[in-house]
């Protein structure tokens, strides 16, 4: 008999592992689970702004993929999911040394599943929340 929930992990994680852009920022899956997905990437020299805060494109770009790979966890084998819209709200400076986007599920559809993510700092301080919709797509 196989684990379901070892069976959804292995799937995330190939499918994140073909994301060249989390490679290129050195982030990795923290946590897997029924409507929830947790990333986490270190605040690197090449990742900041001129401030020397991590740029707001990896805060995005965590919290995109932690929302759709939450949204992911709730559908068949065989699918994959594109982003249709998401928001973000920056709320407070994003300081390294790493970032970490908790994505969760609001509501999984047919054709639209409505998601959420926080992307905290490492001493737990919120610097944004996203809010977006993902589209099911044949894999």
């Amino acid at each position: 008999m196989t684990d379901p929930s070892a069976e959804l992990d292995a799937r995330i994680r190939t499918s994140f592992q073909k994301q060249a852009m989390m490679d290129t920022i050195g982030a990795e899956l923290l946590e897997v689970a029924q409507g929830c997905v947790r990333i986490r990437a270190p605040v690197l020299p090449s990742t900041t702004q001129q401030q020397g805060f991590a740029h707001a494109a990896l805060t995005f770009a965590i919290g995109d993929s932690s929302a759709g790979y939450a949204a992911l966890t709730l559908l068949p084998k065989g699918m994959e999911v594109v982003t249709a819209e998401i928001k973000i709200n920056l709320l407070a400076p994003a300081t390294g040394p790493e970032l970490v986007a908790t994505g969760r599920v609001v509501k999984s559809g047919k054709r639209l599943s409505v998601v959420t993510s926080e992307v905290a700092r490492s001493d737990g301080t919120l610097v944004a929340i996203l809010q977006g919709t993902m589209v099911p797509v044949v894999a």
